[in-house]
């Protein structure tokens, strides 16, 4: 049997050469692994301001913690509820609160849905890298005891692109998950349970990161209406 040592080198090297490419193109893309959620930012030009979570440093005021916070979030598959948690996660609480007065979710898309997991939405440009133009670090307090709170069914918690690059990503778990405690939980559903699995029941395809999370259809955030008790 003849052998073709030239052949097998220029085989070797197109394997080597499509590796990667296939590395630089998935940059910047979403995690394809279903226990990560990422904000895409990291490696965004646009990366944003990196804030300590002193308030004399944020660029949003500071909700009254002592008040209780409720977010409808209305789409066009329906309406979910959330309690907030002002007292446990006060400066992711009162980002949410800053952005959804200011419209900025008014018309967002959930970019990312995967059944049975999660729905992830909160960047304007529907890529999954976008954001405001400030990050803020993680509260992770309430992960850890006496709260020990989980990724429960209906939790809504940030995304992010690593410890302390919160900006306004945001998922909703689906079904309890057994995620790290590295995101952010800020808020509970406590009504629209009919809508959540409405979202998350609506056919995906293949996305550019090579996971079948892309929506096929728009679900879009109309509104987000804070009511403050």
């Amino acid at each position: 049997m003849k052998k073709y040592p030239m052949l097998k080198n220029i085989l070797f090297a197109f394997i080597l050469i499509t590796s990667i490419m296939l590395i630089i193109n998935c940059s910047g893309e979403e995690s394809v692994e279903k226990n990560n959620i990422q904000d895409e930012k990291q490696n965004n030009s646009n990366q944003g301001v990196n804030m300590s979570n002193e308030s004399s440093n944020l660029p949003f005021e500071m909700v009254d913690q002592n008040k209780s916070f409720t977010a409808v979030l209305n789409t066009n598959k329906g309406s979910m509820t959330f309690e907030l948690f002002a007292s446990e996660s006060p400066v992711t609480v009162s980002n949410f609160v800053a952005l959804s007065n200011a419209g900025f979710y008014d018309n967002v898309i959930f970019h990312r849905i995967i059944q049975g997991f999660m729905i992830q939405s909160g960047d304007p440009t529907g890529t999954g890298r976008g954001g405001p133009d400030y990050r803020f670090g993680d509260e992770l307090t309430n992960t850890q005891p006496p709260l020990n709170r989980k990724y429960v069914r209906g939790t809504l918690a940030m995304a992010n692109a690593g410890p302390n690059t919160n900006g306004s990503q945001f998922f909703i778990v689906h079904a309890d998950a057994p995620l790290p405690p590295n995101y952010t939980i800020f808020g509970i559903l406590s009504d629209g349970s009919d809508t959540l699995d409405a979202i998350a029941s609506t056919p995906v395809t293949t996305g550019e990161s090579g996971e079948t999370s892309s929506p096929t259809e728009e679900i879009i955030i109309q509104s987000i209406n804070v009511i403050e008790d």
